[in-house]
């Protein structure tokens, strides 16, 4: 590999090991927060993911190792609240957040899936009268 492609390949993993290092305790749980006498947590779901790759054209001359080597890279953060922990001097308790847009898709999909089968029912006994 070239000299270009070891400092790319370097710098690629600096920047995913950055990320890795800021995926700690306090970006899943947030600052706490102190109102009337309560704590307040935030708790999120942190997922992040990277992948990347390199290639050789096998057909090009050794000579040219500059002109045949190619390579990529991608990833993807997703941050999503799902609950808070709220804190008295009686108790704690734990207070999940309901995402909306998710339960509006699955009651989207569960539609679609009846709608799906009641068809195909109907269609499954129009063929068999004669």
């Amino acid at each position: 590999m070239s000299d270009a492609g070891r400092t790319t390949v370097e710098e690629l993993i600096g920047r995913i090991s950055q990320v890795h290092d800021k995926a700690t305790a306090r970006t899943v749980f947030g600052d706490p927060v102190h109102v009337a006498g309560r704590t307040i947590i935030p708790i999120a779901r942190v997922r992040y993911g990277f992948g990347f790759g390199m290639g050789r054209n096998s057909e090009r001359e050794r000579d040219e190792e500059e002109a045949s080597v190619g390579g990529g890279g991608g990833g993807g953060l997703s941050i999503r609240p799902v609950a808070f922990l709220e804190i008295t001097e009686q108790e704690a308790r734990l207070r999940p957040i309901v995402d909306v847009t998710r339960v509006i898709l699955a009651g989207m999909a569960l539609v679609a899936w009846n709608f799906f089968w009641v068809m195909y029912t109907a269609r499954a006994s129009g063929k068999r009268r004669p």
